[in-house]
């Protein structure tokens, strides 16, 4: 399982956020997702550790805690939905019209 880590300052790197969480335990995995048409960070991202308990120390530790000027939303991260947009289409765009 992973840790879901959210409202990320701009500035955050993947060396900076593990300096943070390798005080819990070892850091195994760092994402941090990116806009796909500006490069820019998402403001959120996701890390995995090597054990349970250190994944729960450091939501314990950190959930709420300010970094970087922020304050950090950390918890299990839960498994990806599909995500069908709000109109019925999917992600790529493709709508389904039942009228016709």
């Amino acid at each position: 399982m992973s840790i879901y880590v959210g409202n990320l300052s701009y500035q955050v790197t993947e060396e900076s956020l593990n300096a943070v969480f390798k005080e819990y335990g070892t850091v195994k995995r760092i994402q941090l997702p990116t806009d796909r048409e500006t490069g820019r960070l998402r403001g959120f991202g996701f890390v995995e550790m090597s054990s349970d308990e250190e994944e729960a120390a450091a939501i314990d530790a950190l959930d709420g805690a300010e970094w970087m000027g922020r304050d950090l939303k950390v918890n299990k991260a839960k498994p990806r939905e599909d995500n069908k947009g709000s109109f019925g289409g999917d992600r790529r765009g493709n709508f389904r019209n039942n009228r016709y």
